[in-house]
């Protein structure tokens, strides 16, 4: 009689399973081992006993001999030769990639093509590299939605904080105005009236950056139009040449006469004041800034990159990736209040255009604008942004 345990199951069947189990524990290639010899030696077997009963005495030696030797032989050959090719090495391609997928390894973790058979197992090892190449790719997608969802939250900050500066500064802005005017009405003498004037002329333009400010807490649509880059690079200039320091430096402004850019001219003036400040402080008081621009077709689309370049120390290594983060004490505009590459950074991007940091290789800094050509878009056909 079958011997049954408690809970009804035979206990030959479960010797079996337990056996099955530890069988399908083993490694691929011990395994593929066992059913080897299993599979030659039953076959080696077979035909020996087959031939047994009509082979005189030697002969059925001389069969056991030879069937051993072809057992073992065929044993040898699929083991150190073929299996080793067509299974083996595919399978440990896997778990290396593997293994560097999980190490973060990169370089790794893609199977080389043309390691790859024409098989079964070649088939899941494309799948695996497909796989994996789509992962990184939504993981790339991932890290950009992040970074823009950031740089968002970085400039609703700056505009509430801009929003109260602007409030402040408005105030006493009207009262020195106010103040300009009417020493402006009561003086006769030209060189009082000058500087008056230009005066005046900083007063009002500290007005439209104090507005700009606004821009960063609430949405104000701007007009974009035409604008003469080689006239508002002039204009940007004369409001930092009030610091003395600008005076012995030499500025070239090398941009062509029949450049236009898309843009808001006021806030393209912010961009570029900026830059020019930063560039001031970095020079010694001898040196040089010059801008130069140059024309692009990207993805159909007509661009104007205009480079802001100074003979100065350049940019260290360490501020380089973050310059246009906001109140980083050691950047370039430390100086001033921190944030003016932030706001230049974020007037840029509302034109749809780009700004970059990079080192010269002849020494000093290069800040490169790259803002939509004017050619883009017809004449008297003004957009929003």
């Amino acid at each position: 009689m079958t011997e049954i345990n408690s809970i009804g199951v035979p206990a030959g069947a479960r010797a079996q399973k337990r056996v099955g189990r530890l069988f399908g524990d083993l490694k691929v290639r011990p395994k593929l081992m066992v059913l080897h010899n299993v599979f030659f030696a039953i076959l080696a077997l077979g035909v020996y006993f087959a031939l047994y009963s009509y082979l005189p005495d030697q002969a059925k030696t001389n069969l056991f001999v030879v069937l051993g030797a072809i057992y073992l032989l065929a044993v040898l050959v699929l083991e150190t030769t073929i299996m080793p090719l067509y299974v083996y090495r595919p399978l440990r391609l896997m778990l290396n990639a593997d293994q560097a997928t999980q190490h973060g390894d990169r370089g790794h973790e893609l199977i080389d093509e043309n390691m790859i058979p024409g098989d079964e197992i070649g088939q899941i090892m494309r799948s695996r590299n497909a796989t994996i190449l789509d992962l990184r790719k939504r993981e790339e997608e991932l890290e950009e939605a992040l970074r823009k969802l950031e740089a968002q939250d970085r400039l609703v900050s700056l505009g509430l904080m801009s929003a109260s500066v602007a409030h402040e500064l408005n105030t006493p802005l009207a009262v020195l105005q106010g103040s300009i005017e009417k020493l402006t009405e009561t003086t006769r003498d030209p060189a009082a009236l000058e500087r008056l004037a230009r005066m005046l002329r900083v007063t009002q333009r500290i007005r439209k950056i104090s507005e700009s400010l606004v821009d960063f807490a609430r949405v104000r649509k701007h007009y974009l139009e035409p604008v003469p880059l080689r006239h508002l690079i002039d204009d940007a200039w004369n409001l930092v040449a009030i610091d003395e320091k600008a005076a012995r430096v030499n500025f070239a402004n090398r941009v062509g006469e029949s450049d236009l850019v898309t843009g808001n001219a006021d806030r393209l003036i912010q961009v570029f004041v900026n830059l020019f400040r930063n560039a001031l402080y970095a020079i010694r008081p001898t040196g040089s800034i010059a801008v130069n621009a140059r024309r692009l077709n990207r993805n159909a689309q007509s661009w104007i990159s205009i480079t802001v370049e100074d003979d100065g120390p350049g940019i260290p290594s360490d501020v380089l990736p973050e310059i246009f983060e906001a109140f980083v004490s050691s950047r370039l505009d430390a100086k001033g209040t921190g944030l003016g590459l932030t706001i230049a950074e974020g007037i840029v991007h509302q034109h749809a255009g780009t700004i970059a940091a990079s080192n010269r290789s002849q020494g000093g800094a290069s800040i490169e604008v790259t803002l939509p050509s004017a050619e883009a878009r017809r004449i008297g056909n003004h957009a929003k942004v």
